[in-house]
């Protein structure tokens, strides 16, 4: 049997398809499961002991040409089952021209009409994305949950076995979006009240790396390091994994914090765990304010900029909460 798992969103939808992979495997030990998803995020997937191949979509390269080599590419396969978690008309297009045996994915991607079975998508019903996206599956598998995985390798432990020397705290200060992201001025609060027997390493792609350096300049922390830009994906899920605690933003570290089954504080600005998107860690702890807000949440995904002007989301969260969650 030869399956082909979709997800060509952001990195942390990739990480919370990995339990359909996992459920896959369980079920059809020896098929053929390929995974297809967007330019930039197959390094999460390197050494994954049950995907045989990764498919890559280049979003950035022109349109037309990258959609068609891909549609050639899956046609060519001939798959079983098309597993569809992706909403959008990029991957439904590819869906509809597989040829596939069977294929499933949610009713709201705008070619879900070529599909074999479709399931409803629904968010903000108390459901988690990880819930949504195993129901494609259980109708040949079963409704048991199972949490997102990533497999860093030897080599990826060993390189960052040179930052385990001491109790450590990993720090994502990030986001795409402007208002998923705890203002600077909050994270440098927190670090200045932070025990000095933790080490502190920040995180993040190379686009974060300034935003990183002017945090470690205003600190008055003597033990925070950058590392953002320099860790693979992996690199930093092996890294996570051993941390006292992970502080991230509602965004891609949480996910893989979930995947290590990392120990985890989730700080929510604008968006509300409540859309099913939130750290599944044995040990995990979600910060948002305490205030009534009638504008929270004012989206889905975030904006550049807080709609209303105040951020009041963001600035309202009391930062001893954060170093509270260490004595738990």
């Amino acid at each position: 049997m030869k399956i082909l798992v979709i997800q060509t969103a952001f990195i942390g939808d990739v990480i919370l398809a990995t339990p359909v992979v996992e459920k896959l495997h369980q079920y059809f030990p020896t098929a053929q499961i390929d995974f297809l998803l967007r330019k930039g995020n197959e390094s999460l997937l390197d050494g994954h002991p049950f995907i045989h191949k990764v498919i890559v979509l280049n979003k950035k390269a022109p349109r037309i040409a990258a959609q068609a080599r891909v549609i050639a590419e899956v046609k060519k396969a001939r798959y079983d089952k098309i597993i569809n978690l992706h909403r959008y008309g990029s991957s439904g297009l590819i869906t509809l021209f597989s040829r596939a045996k069977e294929k499933i994915g949610f009713d709201k991607n705008p070619f879900s009409f070529c599909y074999t079975k479709k399931v409803v998508h629904t968010i903000g019903n108390g459901k988690h994305e990880v819930e949504r996206n195993l129901e494609l599956v259980a109708s040949f598998t079963d409704n048991k949950i199972v949490q997102p995985k990533l497999y860093p390798a030897p080599a990826d432990y060993e390189s960052v076995a040179q930052y385990k020397a001491s109790p450590y705290i990993c720090l994502a200060p990030s986001s795409v979006w402007f208002t998923k992201q705890f203002p600077k001025d909050k994270w440098i609060e927190f670090l200045n009240g932070l025990s000095n027997k933790y080490q502190v390493y920040l995180l993040g792609a190379k686009s974060d790396k300034d935003l990183c350096n002017q945090i470690i300049e205003s600190t008055t922390n003597k033990k925070v390091m950058n590392l953002a830009g320099k860790l693979s994906f992996l690199q930093s899920a092996a890294l996570m994994q051993d941390a006292t605690m992970n502080y991230v933003n509602d965004s891609a570290p949480m996910h893989i914090a979930s995947a290590m089954n990392a120990p985890v504080t989730a700080i929510y600005c604008s968006t509300i765990p409540a859309f099913g998107f939130g750290p599944l860690s044995k040990k995990s702890f979600i910060i948002e304010t305490e205030e009534k807000l009638t504008c929270r949440p004012c989206g889905l995904h975030g904006y550049k900029a807080c709609p209303e002007g105040h951020f009041k989301c963001a600035t309202t969260i009391k930062v001893d909460r954060l170093i509270k969650v260490l004595e738990s």
